[in-house]
This record gives structure tokens, sequence and C-alpha cells, in this order.
């Protein structure tokens, strides 16, 4: 099991127990993935760091000074 935080910007989008389809996404040298369409997105990992599943389900969500803050887990 691996679990990976996204960022939200609005409360109530989500719901802990939601199953989430991710998108991955390329930068020059890290790569990034958004809960789809466009609710949450992560911060940059390496390759080494490379999410293999592309659907997990909501276990968490914190809100924070910074705003809200979702914990998904993945089969992996």
């Amino acid at each position: 099991m691996r679990t990976m935080d996204f960022k939200m910007e609005r409360q109530g989008l989500l719901e802990i127990g939601q199953k989430v389809t991710i998108t991955e996404g390329e930068l020059p040298s890290s790569w990034y993935y958004i809960i789809d369409p466009s609710l949450a997105m992560s911060g940059n990992y390496k390759l080494r760091e490379r999410l293999q599943s592309r659907e997990g389900v909501v276990s968490d969500i914190k809100e924070t000074p910074r705003g809200f803050y979702v914990t998904v887990s993945f089969e992996e």
C-alpha cells in the first residue's frame, strides 16, 4: 500500500472513501499527478518515486492554514 498527498484548493470536492482516477504529467526531470477532473494536484516526484497505479481511494482529508490536503491510498 502506498499513500500520496495532493493539494486541494476548495473544501468539499472529495470525500473519504471515494475512488479517484489519477492523471500523470511529465516535467523535464520529474513527474506530477492530478486527481481527475483537476480536483487536486500532487507535488513533484523523481523517476524512482513514479506512481504505477492510476486509481486510488481517498483515505484522509486535512485542513491546514495553507489549504486542504488529500491523502490517497494506492495498491502498489
